[in-house]
């Protein structure tokens, strides 16, 4: 019987790339505190060889659209192409962002939109572009609604393509109504369980699956292919006998 691995030095995650969205309303130096929660993913990650990057989105001229560049669309500038580099070479995906009026923020929506820009395009193996990618989110605020942003966040992700591994969401609420954020003295938030719990199963399913994915050349590629559907081949699937 193989004995299984499920010690920490079992595991060395070197070679893997994450990217961290930070999707804050609040352009830098200003403190966030998603970035707080972010920091904490990021460095587990880090211990264990994955490359972070970081992306503040604000703090960019992030056009609003579904295009891939903007540009060609009346946009004077648009940073999301060069931004996009680092999404196609990362394998985790992590969108992190501040709850609204019960939802998610309006960067957070900028960003997912401008993600299923590139939706249908296709990868080396002529699947969708994001298919053998792993995505996570990140939710932060001080009223209800962590389930339903994260909600939001992961099934548009899984939607254009990702792999959502178990316990992909974590997250901090405050007191309801105005108090502490995140990383105000007093508010608790970093000594929070049930956060640190989920930050810390989030960070080490995003980094399992995308670790099996990546030495499995992801995705197997049958049965996806839009290219072999439109040309006439069906997968395997056969229509239902007509109804009575």
């Amino acid at each position: 019987m193989m004995e299984k691995r499920n010690t920490r030095a079992s595991f060395d995650y070197t070679g893997l790339r994450a990217l961290f969205i930070n999707c804050t309303l609040k352009r830098s130096p200003e403190i966030s505190n998603t970035q707080g929660l972010i920091n904490l993913s990021a460095n587990l990650m880090r211990g264990q060889g994955v490359y972070v990057e970081m992306i503040r989105a604000v703090d960019h001229e992030i056009a609003t659209g579904v295009y891939p560049d903007m540009t060609e669309h009346g946009w004077a500038t648009d940073a999301w192409p060069a931004l996009f580099d680092k999404v196609l070479t990362s394998d985790i995906l992590v969108i992190g962002g501040p709850i609204w009026l019960g939802d998610n923020g309006s960067v957070t929506r900028r960003v997912i939109e401008r993600l299923y820009a590139t939706a249908g395009e296709l990868n080396d193996d002529g699947q969708y572009l994001y298919y053998g990618k792993v995505g996570g989110a990140i939710i932060t605020g001080n009223e209800d609604g962590v389930k339903h942003c994260a909600a939001n966040v992961l099934y548009s992700l899984q939607h254009i393509g990702y792999s959502i591994p178990p316990a992909a969401d974590a997250g901090w609420l405050g007191e309801i109504g105005p108090g502490p954020s995140y990383l105000d003295p007093g508010s608790g938030g970093r000594d929070n369980e049930f956060t640190n719990r989920n930050i810390t199963f989030m960070t080490w399913n995003l980094m399992h699956l995308a670790a099996i994915l990546k030495a499995n050349g992801g995705i197997p590629a049958y049965g996806n292919l839009p290219k072999d559907w439109a040309g006439g081949e069906r997968f395997g699937f056969e229509p239902g006998p007509e109804p009575r």
